[in-house]
């Protein structure tokens, strides 16, 4: 069985000497494939005392993260899908407050956990806190936003729902098993040093609710008149996995034999071939029960001991089905059982932004400009999703009967949300095509949304004047990229029709 990521949680919350509790807590546990790409999340609020409304802000704070985080696209990093939710959650609050009445403050404090993969991460605003235990050794990982005006009287500085904008820190940090999160309000951690949680969940051992309630009930009874909440998180697992397990669960499906017209797969008649290449084997091929024509894409035996390869393979899909958008190739989801490792696309008739580049070599600036925009609409898709496409090219966008502009071939995609997991597995740096790809490809570094613009840019560039921005680029080169290299040559030169604000567009991209 492949390693899970497992964490247990213990929690505990008393009034005190209160009347009300407008102290909440929660935890959401999902079950796979998002406790893989979303993680498994831990939340406390503290409502603010001078507000009849704290409670219902509490509330709303851990349901509303709790709940909306895992609505978030998988491909989303932690932070983007968190931060998303937590603005949105404190433009509510603040809405709710009404005229600058405090009476009303929908205001509270918020510390929310996410466990991904093998990395904690942490958002904070206001003065709950959250600690990490550690081979015994207890560290407070959160800063107590409070403004202290008298030796008695403070109040909190930043919190959930207190101002128009959201300021939350962010904290990120690697995970081992065996560690230990606490999270408490002010009601436990002013009434209780850190050596005695340490203690107190020592006494606990597995019973992790137990030591929440100890730990509550040792600060109430030290004094505390405040309401008292502790969440006591224990990492039992981690999703770690040798390469064995990873190639193992790649493999899990066969690749097809090689396909010849006539024959049935899984319900597919093959009609003909479209494209081979070295990694790839792409045929037109009929859905039998449905009556429509598709696209079978099979993966290369040459690459069938290829891990990385493999990957790539499966994350083209993957991505496929989680953006819809009519400048996109649509992959279908599979609703038979397959036998093999495939993936079914829709069948674009036409042809790609290459061969029409042959066949129209005097091109209009209108019709461009119009394949342009439908490309970065397309292009727009993927970043909204927090992907990469990294090899865009006129090769890799497709024309259809109607003169829709659709990318296609995510083989070399990166996905924000997913590089966030650990693996094994040796991702390589994708570099994109020569003559498309951008500077910082070429020196190694991580590309960025600017680098799929960069690649658009090429495009553009070419298809006004029929050459490259910077000329041929050669196969290798050197650690340092000479600046000469990469002078930009106006589009003007060539096509005098080029007005002078496409032009800068060109360059600026």
């Amino acid at each position: 069985m492949p390693a899970t990521l497992e964490v247990g949680v213990g929690q505990y919350s008393d009034r005190g000497r209160m009347e009300i509790n407008q102290d909440f807590y929660g935890a959401m546990f999902p079950v796979e494939p998002l406790r893989t790409t979303k993680g498994i999340a831990i939340a406390i609020a503290d409502g603010i005392s001078s507000s009849e409304a704290g409670q219902i802000a509490a509330e709303a704070c851990v349901t509303g993260f709790l709940e909306d985080y895992f609505c978030t696209p998988e491909s989303w990093t932690v932070r983007k899908s968190a931060q998303k939710v937590l603005t949105a959650l404190n433009s509510w609050l603040y809405s709710q407050s009404g005229e600058q009445n405090p009476a009303r403050a929908h205001v509270s404090t918020l510390s929310a956990l996410v466990i991904k993969s093998a990395t904690a991460h942490l958002f904070h605003a206001g003065d709950s806190r959250v600690y990490r235990l550690r081979d015994g050794q207890i560290e407070q990982i959160t800063t107590d936003h409070r403004v202290w005006v008298s030796a008695e009287r403070n109040y909190l500085s930043r919190a959930m729902g207190a101002d128009t904008r959201l300021d939350i820190d962010y904290f990120q940090l690697p995970v081992a098993q065996g560690d230990i999160f606490v999270l408490a309000t002010d009601g436990v951690h002013e009434y209780l040093e850190p050596n005695s949680l340490v203690g107190l969940i020592a006494q606990g051992g597995d019973n992790l609710d137990g030591s929440a309630k100890a730990i509550v009930e040792t600060a109430l009874a030290r004094g505390s008149p405040d309401n008292l909440t502790c969440q006591v998180v224990r990492v039992l697992n981690l999703p770690l996995q040798n390469q064995d397990e990873v190639y193992q669960q790649l493999t899990a499906l066969p690749f097809p034999p090689e396909l010849e017209p006539g024959m049935v797969i899984d319900g597919y008649r093959v009609l003909r071939d479209l494209h081979t290449s070295k990694r790839t084997q792409i045929y037109l091929a009929l859905d039998i029960e449905a009556d429509t024509r598709v696209v079978l894409k099979t993966p290369s035996v040459n690459y069938q001991d290829d891990p990385v390869y493999l990957e790539c393979f499966l994350l083209e899909e993957w991505i496929g089905r989680r953006i819809d958008n009519p400048h996109v190739l649509k992959v279908r989801g599979h609703e038979r059982r397959r036998r093999f490792l495939y993936h079914v696309t829709e069948y674009i008739e036409g042809q790609t932004l290459r061969q029409w580049m042959h066949d129209h070599p005097e091109r209009r600036l209108g019709e461009v400009r119009a394949m342009v925009e439908q490309a970065a609409k397309g292009l727009q898709a993927f970043h909204r999703m927090e992907m990469l496409h990294q090899d865009l090219k006129p090769e890799n966008l497709m024309i259809d009967s109607m003169g829709t502009v659709k990318i296609i071939d995510f083989g070399s995609a990166k996905v924000a949300g997913l590089a966030e997991i650990a693996t094994p597995i040796e991702r390589l740096q994708v570099q994109g095509t020569r003559n498309y790809t951008a500077p910082e490809y070429l020196l190694g570094e991580p590309g960025s949304n600017r680098s799929d613009i960069f690649s658009l840019g090429v495009i553009a560039y070419e298809l006004l004047t029929g050459r490259l921005p910077y000329g041929e680029m050669p196969d290798h080169w050197p650690a340092v990229l000479p600046a000469a290299r990469w002078r930009y040559t106006s589009a003007c030169d060539y096509n005098t029709a080029i007005p002078p604000w496409i032009d800068g567009a060109l360059r600026k991209a």
